[in-house]
């Protein structure tokens, strides 16, 4: 467990937003959270548990202690002539996990190519992306509980998962860590999902038929097409939901707008691209100040160097207006606020 003092966040959040927590500590190993949470300056100051800081907005300086989740490890847990159960470190990056298992060739995680962010935080989210959730591939978690320093184990169902969302969201928000992630992987006898977005285009024009390093590498190409790096030019990814509607409003829509795309869930909602929203409403490329919606991608707010987490947040409202008054939906942010 390392402790600093007075310490930028900038290379710890992906907007790299020069926020200072009074108190940071450096989580290495699962012993050291047991630690932490007994510690006089530990758990009982906490205001900030730091993951890869790609899915956060930092308003204010974090007082008091801010915890970064660091501890890493993979091993295979289980295995059969089908399939592997890979539990991962919450500390893991998500990207190289993902990679690490398109070397394998152990498919599931490789439409999920190129997320910023840690493992540990991927569940939080139910991170998603061309047509697959982490959900898909979930077996199990460890839960560390704050209050009794118990490990609870955490099936699908104990996590709620839904779009972009999970009880620790909600419940269990604040109420603990992820300790480790452990995923359900096919070995062989794959199925594959290249109907949503570009991915069986790009196979195409690469000549490529679907496997799980072609459908990893579609992903990367289409995302470092669209997409800009978070060390280059600072960004959390996509910062909008992509909001899912009832079927009847989305008809309406689409009278009007009816090329608006739209992606009918199981649920019988309707999901449509917030990206294009954005656009429509003359977002897209728009830059004020230091912050911009990028070039190439809508659902993407950047900052182009400079900007603090209010102005950031000031431009995202101005968004989230245009798209409202234009065409009565409320985009949600899916980055957290902080401060």
């Amino acid at each position: 467990m390392i402790w600093e003092s007075n310490v930028s966040l900038a290379p710890y959040n992906t907007f790299g937003i020069d926020a200072k927590a009074e108190r940071l500590v450096h989580l290495e190993t699962e012993a050291d959270v047991a630690h932490y949470a007994q510690h006089p300056e530990g758990l009982r100051q906490q205001r900030l548990l730091l993951g890869g800081g790609s899915n956060m907005l930092l308003c204010a300086d974090v007082p008091g202690t801010t915890a970064r989740i660091a501890w890493k490890g993979r091993k295979v847990i289980r295995e059969t002539e089908d399939h592997v159960w890979l539990e991962v470190a919450a500390g893991e990056s998500w990207h190289e996990t993902v990679r690490f298992c398109v070397g394998k060739d152990w498919s599931g995680l490789q439409n999920l190519s190129l997320i910023p962010g840690l493992v540990g935080a991927a569940p939080v989210q139910n991170i998603g992306a061309y047509g697959v959730e982490l959900s898909d591939s979930f077996d199990c978690l460890r839960f560390f509980d704050w209050e009794n320093g118990e490990i609870h184990p955490m099936d699908a169902v104990d996590c709620g998962f839904s779009y972009r969302d999970s009880v620790f969201k909600n419940r269990l928000k604040g109420q603990g860590v992820i300790l480790s992630v452990t995923f359900r992987l096919t070995k062989r006898n794959h199925t594959f999902q290249t109907t949503y977005g570009a991915i069986q285009e790009e196979l195409s024009s690469r000549g490529l038929q679907p496997s799980v390093e072609s459908i990893s590498d579609a992903v990367m190409a289409i995302r470092q097409s669209k997409l800009p790096d978070p060390k280059v030019l600072g960004n959390s990814g996509s910062f909008f939901k992509n909001p899912a509607l009832p079927s009847a409003q989305v008809s309406a829509l689409a009278q009007r707008y009816p090329e608006i795309p739209q992606y009918p869930q199981a649920n019988g909602t309707v999901k449509v691209a917030a990206g294009w929203l954005i656009e429509q409403a003359g977002w897209k490329g728009k830059r004020v100040g230091n912050v911009g919606m990028h070039a190439r991608q809508a659902l993407v707010l950047v900052n182009y160097g400079g900007a603090s987490g209010p102005e950031i947040w000031a431009y995202a409202q101005h968004v989230q207006a245009s798209v409202s008054e234009l065409f009565g939906i409320d985009l949600e942010a899916e980055v957290n606020l902080i401060g």
